[in-house]
């Protein structure tokens, strides 16, 4: 197959790939950004491989840094943008399943290419345009197919997450996974517990963000890879409730965790120890614990000022982006104009601040201060209090007054 036309992200790239064959060496685009291209699909980064070892990299190249150099990468930045190039290898021993003990340089494309994950990642690309096949990723593509280069279970054994990444690129491409992979990540699912918790969690979430989430979480169901993530083990029925859902369009982390957290019917505690046990940041776990209860506003119908402007308008769109997945979603311009129309939008635009209460109420600093800010806050914002100066004093002092 020769692409005539490549998408403009590999023209920049195209005179390394030349000078690399002008020294007498192979080069090619490889991976992922081949197989987007031949799909049609968004390319995000390129990933160039080379028959020239590192060294020999260096030599040709005036400006290089090593950046994986045991591994064989090298970027060149010859030419304005970085690019890292790797030397083709093979790899041996994995008993830890996640990293090869040891890794060889070759001069062998084919051998390059064979120790990669799937078949439709087993792609070359040269700077031309032609395209290298030599597992059959082509046929793969053409029938819409996950297949594990040679034999699965070696493949697993290389990298247990290559299993987590099949049942993502079932959902991000909306392929089916081929009968005998499918077969080796069952066999072989246990191993996904020697993987670290975070490379799982970016699968997880890249699964459920995909053009078909549902397929791929029957494949993380079907598989028996749940069994294997932290706080899923026993949810098999709740997960499995959401597969006959077709509206999905998740598209960040926060409406992923959130409706993870609805589903699973998690409080606010459970939702800071569900997402620590998935090594998330604190700043996700707060923002999700903002969107579910703005989640149940959405489905009772009762999205006030309070709820609105305690979840914020990104908050409230995420929200309402897990309540579309269940199919009672609000119009997202009813939303942002109900935003729009608050009296206030932050703490911060309210018209007195704790020291204006100490000096001019007689408001002592201490809890009692920040639960009559809280209460002016929440009055000026359902409306039952303007945000004037005056009346806010007049008001803490009343507050303050009564205890």
């Amino acid at each position: 197959m020769i692409l005539k036309n490549l998408p403009a992200i590999f023209e920049p790239a195209r005179p390394v790939l030349q000078r690399i064959e002008q020294a007498g060496f192979e080069a090619y685009f490889v991976g992922g950004c081949v197989r987007d291209t031949i799909l049609g699909d968004h390319i995000h980064d390129i990933d160039i491989a080379t028959s020239a070892y590192p060294s020999e990299i260096k030599a040709i190249f005036n400006r290089t840094v090593d950046t994986g150099i045991e591994h064989g990468t090298v970027m060149i930045l010859d030419h304005g943008t970085g690019y890292e190039t790797t030397t083709f290898r093979t790899e041996s021993g994995y008993q830890d399943y996640r990293r090869p003990d040891h890794v060889t340089f070759v001069r062998s494309l084919a051998e390059d290419l064979k120790r990669r994950d799937f078949t439709i990642n087993a792609l070359a690309l040269k700077e031309n345009g032609e395209v290298i096949d030599l597992f059959n990723g082509l046929t793969d593509l053409k029938h819409h197919l996950i297949r594990a280069v040679g034999k699965p279970e070696e493949r697993f054994h290389e990298d247990a997450l290559r299993m987590m990444r099949a049942v993502r690129f079932a959902s991000k491409l909306d392929f089916n996974i081929d009968t005998a992979t499918e077969q080796g990540i069952k066999d072989n699912a246990p191993l996904l517990a020697k993987i670290a918790v975070e490379r799982i969690r970016v699968e997880f979430e890249k699964m459920l963000m995909g053009q078909n989430p549902a397929s791929g979480l029957a494949k993380f169901l079907e598989t028996g890879l749940y069994q294997y993530c932290p706080g899923l083990d026993h949810q098999q029925a709740k997960l499995a409730a959401l597969l006959p859902l077709s509206k999905w369009q998740l598209l960040s982390d926060a409406q992923v965790w959130s409706l993870m957290a609805w589903q699973l019917s998690l409080s606010r505690q459970g939702i800071s120890s569900f997402l620590k046990s998935w090594k998330t940041s604190n700043d996700l776990i707060k923002a999700v614990q903002k969107r579910v209860p703005a989640i149940q506003a959405i489905r009772a119908g009762k999205v006030d000022n309070l709820i609105i402007f305690k979840t914020g308008l990104q908050g409230l769109l995420d929200a309402n982006a897990v309540a579309k997945v269940f199919g009672w979603g609000m119009p997202e311009q009813q939303l942002r104009e109900q935003f729009a129309q608050l009296p206030i939008k932050s703490a911060n635009q309210l018209a007195v601040n704790g020291g204006q209460l100490i000096k001019q109420a007689g408001i002592k600093p201490g809890p009692l201060l920040g639960q009559i800010i809280y209460q002016l806050t929440e009055s000026v914002v359902s409306g039952e209090l303007p945000n004037q100066t005056d009346q806010l004093i007049s008001m803490a002092q009343k507050i303050a007054k009564e205890g």
